[in-house]
């Protein structure tokens, strides 16, 4: 494992991967395959590129472009691909599932046949815990659990899942999935709660919190996330599914109580509206197969959320431009016309 294509690396998850692995292992080189939709940006990777040039690579691309797909692998003499691109929000996902099913389950499709075509290449896959769905009771999902997903974006992960598990039993393609908790850290989009509470909430804007807010997440911090996946990368057994999280979770509540009291604002910020449509109560992960490699959370879910805030607060330069154009324009159409509760 020396040359590794890291699609959708532009991305939250994906930049901090490349930056973890690149700073771990010296001899390793680093492709990122991105598309720099709304989400990816180039902005994500700016300290890499200085930081490596000799070792890290740029190629914008689709995944969903099967020759762009091999010719990049074929000019860089690629011998491993760890798939984080995908359409990846669940409001958005309800608003248009269309791209969700093009990129998560047909780009998939065209990165394990570009993986067959090279060879049988290592093959990671990186998933989500959605694609169990609500979880019911006091159980905690194990990876032999069946897949239950409950919106268009759990769906196409799910589906993605199963082309993988696939490939390995049809052409025995060399590969592993992980399936990771809420994950928060730095360069995460603020579409998605933390940031956008956190980036509301220095605006001194309501923070509008779904439903009565009871809703079970674990949050863990995306660096502890990075190296489950690196772990499972190199020691995980091929053809197997590994859950990454706390293994512990609180309610979305709690979680905007933390964010709040980190950034000293008040609780009057808290403003709960009309709930989305399909919104699982409870999502909870059974991680003792990847604690049995060895792996141990650095964070505990309240350390990732205040670890995440102070990143927020102390780096406006990153966030401040992405709140303007596209992105008022989604908060409109998401929250605009949305119910008030209190």
């Amino acid at each position: 494992m020396k040359n590794i294509l890291v699609t959708g690396g532009a991305g939250f998850i994906g930049c901090n991967f490349v930056r973890y692995m690149l700073d771990k292992y010296p001899d390793y080189r680093i492709v990122v395959y991105d598309k720099l939709t709304y989400a990816g940006r180039l902005e994500n990777l700016q300290d890499v590129a200085q930081a490596h040039p000799h070792r890290y690579h740029f190629v914008q691309g689709d995944i969903c472009d099967a020759a762009q797909v091999e010719e990049t692998i074929r000019e860089h003499d690629i011998d491993t691909i760890v798939n984080f691109a995908a359409e990846s929000h669940v409001d958005r996902s309800i608003l248009e599932p269309d791209a969700f099913i093009r990129t998560d389950v047909y780009g998939t499709y065209v990165l394990l046949e570009a993986a067959r075509k090279f060879g049988n290449l290592r093959y990671h896959q990186i998933s989500t815990d959605e694609v169990y769905g609500h979880i019911e009771g006091d159980h905690s999902s194990v990876e032999t659990d069946n897949l239950a997903p409950r919106s268009p974006y759990a769906a196409s992960k799910a589906s993605g899942d199963h082309l993988v598990n696939a490939y390995h039993i049809t052409y025995g393609l060399p590969v592993t999935i992980t399936r990771g908790a809420n994950n928060v850290g730095p360069y995460q989009y603020p579409e998605k709660v933390v940031p956008l509470f956190v980036t509301n909430a220095l605006n001194d804007m309501p923070l509008p919190v779904y439903g009565d807010g009871q809703q079970m997440r674990d949050y863990q911090y995306v660096v502890d996330h990075c190296e489950g996946i690196d772990l499972v990368l190199h020691q995980g057994q091929l053809g197997e599914a590994y859950n990454i999280g706390t293994g512990q979770e609180i309610t979305n509540l709690e979680m905007v109580e933390i964010l709040l009291d980190e950034l000293e604002k008040p609780r009057s910020l808290i403003q709960h509206v009309e709930d989305r449509q399909g919104h699982d109560r409870r999502y909870s992960l059974n991680v003792d197969k990847i604690r049995a490699l060895g792996w141990e959370p650095a964070h505990t879910c309240e350390e990732a959320i205040r670890k995440t805030v102070r990143w927020y607060v102390e780096n406006r330069w990153w966030w401040e431009p992405i709140r303007q154009g596209e992105f008022q324009e989604y908060y409109q159409r998401v929250y605009g016309q949305r119910k008030i509760l209190s």
